[in-house]
Parts: C-alpha cells; structure tokens; sequence
C-alpha cells in the first residue's frame, strides 16, 4: 500500500508540472455552483426525474435528481441542490451543491486529474481515496481507488484563516 501512495502522489506531482494553473469555481456539463440557476439547469437538462422541496435554516431550498434516462450520458445519477446563502442574501433558485454518480469507466483516477489538475488535499476516509479541490471539488474513489464513485462539485471553498495571534 505505501508503494502504490508513493506512486500516486508521484503521478499526482508530475501531471501538476503538465497541468495549468487552478481556475475559479469548478464546474461540470454547465453548471456552476453558486451561479447557475434552476432555470439554467432546466434549460440545459430538462424536467428532473424527481424534485423535492423542503427548509433548511428557516430557508425554503430544493433538490432535482436526473438518474435513468433522463441522467446526461455517462452518468447513473445527477443530484442538483439549490438554494444558497451569500452575502447579498438568500438565492433560492441558485445551485449550491452538484453531485453526479458516473457509470463505470467514466471518471477513472487519471482522467480526474487530467480534468481538473492536481488535488490540493489526498485524504483516504474509511480506507477510500478522497481528492479534494479548493475551487469547490471533492472526488470520491471506489474501493480499488481507481474510478470516482462521486463526484460534489461546491461553490470555492476559502483557505483557512491564519491563526489568531496570542493575546496579551
């Protein structure tokens, strides 16, 4: 196992030589977290297969599911949840989180890599590789870790903020 990490963030280190530097916001088939609209998504994919509506915080929010063949190609299932909070207030209708759950073959660990560039955080929960993307990415492997199982695409998320200084 520590062969094949070595090996990983070797070839993880090598594409980041190959690749461009990081854009803004991730995003997939169109859709942008925190500025693409249902409308949009509507436009683009069609009625969902399933819509759900519910609150959170106080805030009225929805979820669309897209999975059969309605789903966009390559993909068993899209999830798209809308309603986001900004500092210009709420916008119900904007999406805040994308998950797709791709067929086989589709997003193997190379081609994640290829697509968005080098991860900046590796983390392995529950003995999965995790990739983890500051401009709002998250990629889940399978158990062999060579496929993603899901992919959440979010709006950017911030660096941390420096640590305090000491009081005195």
């Amino acid at each position: 196992m520590a062969g094949r990490r070595r090996a990983l963030l070797a070839a993880v280190a090598m594409a980041g030589l190959l690749l461009a530097g990081p854009g803004a916001a991730e995003e997939w088939g169109a859709i942008e977290p925190g500025l693409t609209t249902a409308e949009q998504v509507r436009a683009r994919y069609g009625a969902p297969s399933k819509e759900t509506r519910g609150k959170a915080d106080g805030y009225d929010i929805m979820q669309w599911v897209y999975e059969g063949a309605q789903a966009p190609g390559g993909i068993q299932k899209m999830t798209v949840d809308y309603g986001l909070l900004t500092p210009q207030g709420f916008k119900p209708t904007v999406v805040r989180v994308l998950r797709l759950e791709p067929k086989a073959k589709v997003f193997g660990r190379n081609t994640v890599i290829q697509a968005w560039g080098v991860p900046d955080g590796i983390t392995q929960q529950n003995e999965l590789d995790t990739f983890f993307y500051k401009t709002g990415l998250l990629v889940n492997f399978d158990k062999e870790g060579d496929e993603a199982a899901l992919l959440t695409f979010t709006p950017p998320q911030p660096d941390a903020p420096p640590p305090a200084a000491p009081k005195r």
